[in-house]
């Protein structure tokens, strides 16, 4: 594979044609949307991606309502206050995954995110402001201020709030490869990184296409039919 073009070319032959492969792409992310979510939002959006890590998300999703509860509605303000027996309490909550390591990870982030809130008006705004061309710079931000959002989970929260980015799933990294990057097999390094945040922006430059869109397109391009992964 070489330009963007072989890549979504491949991809439509695998999904049935150009627009069927057009049916399968997620709805454009608004930026404008973004930046007004409120902050407790945020906060319940981060917990969802740090518990799914390890489960079912099924299971996730169906006691969602009790996470929102316990949690408090993931007020940050109320979560910044919380004495260390509310935290001590939620790890025999049965209305929750009784997770220590995880429950407190709600702690740390409800922290991070009433930082970014007095940093930058709101954690919605930071998010929505960041630039698209340097999505790995956020990733970076999360990785060393969130807890454990870090690699994919980072990635999926990113996704699921509606900011504009790649994800770098398996068959995205294949795809990458196929098209000619040298990055290494493994886990990507900071070159690696660096060199994919690069590919992205000149294809997004080339075709007008969101990074969303473009990751999709690179999943569907290389992965087993009906078992791409989530990108």
């Amino acid at each position: 594979m070489g330009s963007f073009a072989e890549i979504e070319e491949r991809a439509e032959k695998r999904k049935g044609g150009a627009a069927a492969l057009k049916t399968l792409m997620p709805k454009l992310p608004d930026v404008d949307v973004l930046r007004a979510q409120a902050d407790d939002r945020l906060l319940s959006e981060m917990t969802r991606y740090v518990f799914y890590a390890g489960f079912v998300r099924n299971v996730i999703d169906s006691k969602w309502p009790g996470f929102e509860a316990a949690f408090s509605g993931f007020d940050p303000a109320f979560l910044n206050l919380a004495p260390d027996d509310y935290w001590h309490d939620l790890t025999s909550d049965t209305r929750i995954v009784r997770n220590g390591a995880k429950i407190m990870s709600v702690r740390a982030n409800a922290q991070f995110i009433r930082q970014l809130a007095d940093e930058h008006g709101s954690a919605g705004q930071f998010f929505a402001d960041w630039p698209i061309e340097d999505h790995i710079g956020l990733l970076g931000v999360l990785d060393k201020r969130a807890e454990r959002l870090g690699g994919m989970s980072g990635q999926y929260f990113l996704r699921a709030i509606g900011r504009d980015s790649f994800v770098m799933s398996h068959d995205v990294l294949v795809c990458l490869r196929l098209s000619g990057l040298p990055i290494s097999e493994g886990k990507p390094t900071k070159k690696d990184l660096r060199l994919i945040q690069d590919r992205f922006n000149a294809w997004h430059a080339d075709t007008g296409l969101p990074l969303t869109h473009l990751s999709r397109i690179c999943a569907f391009s290389v992965g087993m039919p009906g078992e791409e992964d989530e990108a």
